[in-house]
C-alpha cells in the first residue's frame, strides 16, 4: 500500500505567523508552492497553514493590503495534519471529507506536505486501484484457505486461521467500497460442507 510518506513533497517551507501576507506570497511564488506551513510558537503549539486560496478568499476578495495583513490573520490553525504512515486512499478520503487541497505531513515534527497533485501524479492508483489489488489478494486468500482446509481438515486451527485472513480482506473490501456483501466466502464454503 502506498503511504503518505511515499508521495509527499519533502521540500516544504515555513513562515512565521507575524510575517505579512505579501512576504508569504513572495516566498510561495519564488518556489512555485501553493501553501506554506506556519511555524509553531512553542513545542505544544499547533501548526498552521496559509494557502493561495486563503490569500485570494481572505485578503484579495476583501481588498485588504497584503503588506499590512499578517499571516496569522488569514491562516488556518490548527490545521489538519497527515501521519506519514497513512495509506494514500485514506489521505484522499480525509481531503474529500474536509475539502482540502493539501496538508502537512507530521510525526512529531514537520516532514513534508501532501497535495491533491501528489496523490494524482505520484501514487499508482490510476494504474492499480486499491479495489483491484484487494480483490486479487482476496481471491488468492480464498484459494489458499480452501487448499489449507482440504489438507488439514475443515475444523483445524490452520483452516480457521486461513479463513480469518479471508474475513479481514473481505472487511477491508466492504469498507473501501462502502457496500455490504450478501454472503462471505466462509459462509459459502461452510454451505458446501453441509
Amino acid at each position: 500500500m502506498v503511504k503518505a510518506a511515499d508521495i509527499m513533497t519533502k521540500d516544504v517551507a515555513t513562515v512565521r505567523g507575524s510575517a505579512t501576507v505579501a512576504e508569504a506570497f513572495k516566498l510561495m511564488k519564488a518556489r512555485d508552492w501553493g501553501a506554506l506551513i506556519v511555524e509553531r510558537y512553542h513545542d505544544q503549539d499547533a501548526y498552521g497553514i496559509i494557502t493561495e486560496t486563503d490569500i485570494v478568499y481572505k485578503v484579495i476578495a476583501f481588498g485588504k493590503d497584503p503588506k499590512h495583513t499578517r499571516v496569522y490573520e488569514v491562516m488556518t490553525k490548527p490545521c489538519i495534519v497527515v501521519n506519514p504512515d497513512l495509506g494514500v486512499e485514506y489521505v484522499a478520503r480525509l481531503f474529500a471529507d474536509h475539502h482540502l487541497q493539501r496538508a502537512p505531513v507530521i510525526q512529531g515534527e514537520l516532514l513534508g506536505i501532501i497535495s491533491l497533485e501528489d496523490i494524482l501524479t505520484k501514487s499508482n492508483f490510476m494504474e492499480e486501484p486499491s479495489t483491484v489489488v484487494l480483490e486479487r489478494k482476496l481471491q488468492d486468500a480464498i484459494q489458499q484457505a480452501r487448499t489449507i482446509c482440504a489438507q488439514t481438515g475443515p475444523y483445524s486451527k490452520e483452516c480457521a486461521d486461513a479463513w480469518d485472513i479471508v474475513e479481514d480482506l473481505e472487511s477491508a473490501k466492504v469498507h473501501l467500497r462502502v457496500e455490504k456483501i450478501p454472503k462471505t466466502a466462509f459462509e459459502e464454503y461452510s454451505e458446501e460442507l453441509f
